[in-house]
């Protein structure tokens, strides 16, 4: 039996087949679960592009977390495909352009409120669209990038990952006498979508390269995928409220 045997995970995030949030869901049929996807817009086709390149078609719906109607919406486009959930994945990021690349102290309030909802305050209300297919209990695992110091070129992403993190404790402390853990994972950088839009990413490699003891390839989603699919399953049944960094060792390691 695989470690997601008889589970079914709610996966956000897929698009495109380099993507962390779909060698989770990859993850998950190996090991004998089944992902449901999201996606919306114009993204939708790269999802389902994604999608093709899976073991298995997963089925995908139409979800855009900043869109109240979407997520009153969600329960029962699930019941169509699920009895219930046993996890969700909040692999959802964003920042305008203005909120980047140096340009913290001039950012507006609007694009500030847009990097906060759709990174931060979405792990809440996408947990709690999910919250009636969880009657047992299950697991929310959310993706994170180490938010305990400032970045080049981060800015306000920074901001909104801090955020997320807050999130997530308390997240995990009003969901776990629901028998729900919530927990982060802290990656290094990856080379997907999301962080071709960061002003300076190659800096990051670079860093990586040379502080992270176990070594660090931007290349490879895989040992993070590993890590959620593993929050996801029954091996962390008391852990909640943490974030665990898979990061080659990067945070602990001195400048």
């Amino acid at each position: 039996m695989g470690l997601m045997q008889g589970k079914t995970i709610l996966v956000t995030g897929v698009l495109t087949d380099h993507s962390i949030a779909f060698s989770v869901a990859k993850l998950i049929q190996d090991e004998g679960g089944t992902a449901i996807l999201t996606s919306f817009g114009r993204a939708m086709g790269a999802t389902q592009r994604a999608n093709s390149r899976l073991p298995k078609l997963a089925e995908i719906i139409e979800l855009d977390v900043t869109d109240n109607d979407n997520l009153t919406a969600l329960p029962d486009a699930l019941k169509k495909i699920t009895k219930k959930l046993d996890g969700v994945v909040h692999a959802i990021g964003f920042a305008p352009q203005s909120a980047l690349g140096g340009n913290f102290l001039n950012t507006e309030w609007p694009d500030v409120a847009t990097a906060l909802h759709v990174s931060a305050y979405s792990f809440k209300s996408l947990s709690m669209a999910c919250l009636d297919l969880m009657p047992e209990g299950g697991s929310i695992v959310g993706l994170d990038f180490d938010a305990t110091v400032s970045w080049p070129q981060y800015d306000w992403m920074g901001v909104a990952k801090s955020a997320l993190e807050s999130t997530s404790r308390y997240l995990a402390r009003h969901l776990g006498p629901k028998n729900i853990r919530v927990n982060l994972i802290a990656a290094g950088p990856v080379n997907t979508v999301a962080a071709k839009h960061i002003p300076g990413f190659e800096k990051f490699e670079d860093a990586w390269a040379a502080r992270a003891p176990l070594g660090w390839k931007v290349a490879d989603p895989i040992p993070s995928a590993k890590a959620v699919v593993a929050l996801l399953s029954d091996w962390f049944p008391s852990t909640t409220g943490e974030i665990i960094h898979v990061d080659g060792g990067y945070h602990s390691m001195g400048a």
